[in-house]
């Protein structure tokens, strides 16, 4: 077997069957070994979206996504995808070639230092140097990948070593790995310390983050907070860990989180934090940040435990072995003034769901109407900006890996390919695409890969015309001062020029035109009643499609905390 063969049967061996990449000289051996391993590798058009498609396929199916490139810009393309991947804890194996060994620190034409350049952006990194270690390293990868807090594993992979020839050889069945030991269950003193604060407290809030849903273990929450009658806030990377029709339930907290949510960790006196890293998106000012509760930290990763939060109480290990010992231990608690005052809130502040200025078409009528449509097993996966937070707020969530987004890193360019490989990873599961036109035009030539290969995701856009996120900055805390946000600014628009909420020129692209120049249906709606018709044909015609929802760009996401500031201090415009 050559080096080549070894590694795509390393891969079968690890459960793979799907891959994305894009190939180059230095992985021909690999893409010449492909057609008889089994393994279908989808072609995208550029290689930064190989990588979102695999985050795409981990999230929506929990197992490991793969990815495969060429060496030189081929895996420098890729760097954004895996500083994404790592940021939000996804699964990867990523695998880029790299010229001989012989040339290897000679400027070769297309080497770079993946190695190097890999290591802050990814949970681990190697390279391959000789084909009797290539099993081995491959095994590791998936290892790593998978255990703990996943993360995304690189493996640069030389020609010579894909090139080189072995008789069969031995696939490792064990891994040992000195000084890698994720620890998988909490300290019994620091779980009974908890379940006592817990007895003791008058206001306890439970904050559910994106480990609950890498654990699996949705059913153990649920557990504890049947038991426990504890209010919880739910992350975005967690959304859907807890369905959001629960009695209990108040919705995302943070910079554009529900009112209820930031009320209540604002005013809580002992806050259990699973699986969640205190992003500065959720936690606003830290120094007023649950000021006066008893914090609790359970973490599989023991290095976020205390780096952006005070605890009290650190619990390392995984939260569903923690939460299922920790239930145990808890007292049974009933509905009290703190749980009726946390339900006054979720009534008092509800979310806009109502029409745009004018009468016109509102981002909050389109996200109800593709929810609808799409039914209670869909996943949505969404871009970055405000058509990120109205999906993450209007959505109605239900389970686990069924909301798929970039949190940590915003990649504008993320929801068309990750969007396709959720869709290839759930083939029975309606997928909906959620993005901006900003963030569309970033991959929009991986309409290709979903029109070629009919990959049935519902596209939906979003078109304000503009860079609405960082528009509603300019308008809300800049003046105004409307500077390169609006998308159909050219050479004559001068200091004058009136901004994205009066501009007159024509916007380009045409969506719908340039879907059906990729091979798929696209349609365009500018009123509530389009709208309606619109979403109707999308979701009956089969494969992929394109749906252009025309709002206005003056439309703002609501609620919103001014950065650095306390999360109770909401600027609320029209809605909560």
């Amino acid at each position: 077997m050559t080096g080549a063969e070894i590694l795509l049967d390393v891969f079968r061996r690890e459960g793979v069957d799907i891959l994305f990449g894009y190939p180059g000289g230095v992985v021909i051996p690999v893409f010449d070994a492909l057609p008889k391993s089994g393994l279908n590798l989808v072609l995208t058009r550029h290689e930064q979206a190989a990588v979102h498609a695999a985050d795409g396929y981990a999230r929506a199916s929990g197992k490991v996504g793969v990815c495969l490139v060429t060496s030189g810009p081929g895996a420098t393309n890729s760097i954004t995808g895996l500083a994404n991947a790592k940021l939000d804890s996804v699964p990867m194996v990523f695998v880029s070639g790299q010229v001989a060994t012989s040339l290897q620190g000679t400027d070769a034409f297309q080497e770079t230092d993946m190695a190097g350049l890999t290591r802050s952006v990814c949970k681990h990194s190697y390279q391959v140097q000789s084909i009797g270690e290539l099993p081995r390293i491959i095994k590791e990868s998936f290892y790593i990948a998978r255990s703990g807090r996943p993360g995304p594993v690189a493996v640069d992979l030389p020609v010579d070593v894909a090139l080189a020839a072995r008789g069969a050889y031995a696939y490792p069945e064990s891994i040992d790995l000195p000084g890698y030991h994720p620890v998988r269950w909490g300290h019994p003193r620091r779980l009974r310390e908890l379940a006592r604060a817990l007895s003791e407290s008058r206001k306890p809030l439970l904050l559910s983050g994106g480990g609950i849903a890498a654990s699996g273990a949705a059913g153990e929450l649920a557990a504890f907070l049947e038991k426990t009658r504890i209010p919880v806030a739910v992350t975005m990377m967690g959304l859907g860990c807890v369905r959001w029709d629960h009695p209990q339930y108040l919705g995302m907290p943070g910079m554009h989180g529900r009112a209820a949510a930031n009320l209540a960790l604002s005013e809580c006196d002992c806050l259990v934090a699973v699986g969640a890293r205190f992003d500065d998106r959720v936690t606003g000012d830290k120094r007023a940040f649950a000021s006066g509760a008893v914090v609790a930290h359970i973490d599989i990763d023991p290095a976020e435990i205390g780096k952006n939060v005070r605890t009290k109480i650190p619990i390392v290990g995984d939260a569903r072995e923690v939460l299922r010992e920790l239930t145990t231990l808890v007292k049974p608690r009933s509905v009290d003034e703190w749980n009726r005052r946390t339900e006054r809130w979720v009534r008092d502040y509800p979310l806009n769901s109502g029409s745009s200025a004018g009468g016109g078409l509102s981002p909050q009528m389109v996200i109800d109407g593709l929810n609808r449509a799409a039914g209670d097993e869909a996943i949505v996966v969404t871009d970055v900006g405000q058509n990120q937070m109205w999906a993450a707020l209007g959505w109605r969530h239900l389970r686990p890996r069924a909301f798929i987004s970039s949190g940590g890193l915003g990649t504008m360019g993320f929801g068309l390919p990750a969007a396709i490989g959720a869709a290839l990873a759930c083939p029975e599961r309606n997928v909906v695409a959620v993005c901006g036109d900003g963030g569309l035009q970033m991959n929009i030539q991986e309409l290709a890969t979903a029109g070629l290969n009919r990959i049935p995701v519902k596209i939906a856009v979003l078109n304000n015309m503009c860079l609405g996120m960082v528009r509603q900055w300019q308008e809300l805390f800049w003046g105004k001062r409307y500077s390169k946000t609006c998308l159909r600014q050219g050479p004559e628009c001068g200091p004058e020029c009136p901004g994205p909420e009066g501009c007159q020129r024509p916007y380009k692209p045409d969506f719908v035109r340039a879907a059906e120049a990729f091979g798929l249906p696209g349609f365009r709606a500018r009123t509530p009643a389009e709208a309606g018709d619109v979403i109707e044909a999308g979701f009956r015609l089969p494969g992929p499609v394109l749906m252009e929802f025309m709002i206005q760009p003056e439309e703002n996401v609501f609620p919103m905390v001014p950065a650095g500031r306390p999360i109770r201090e909401m600027v609320f415009g029209d809605s909560a």
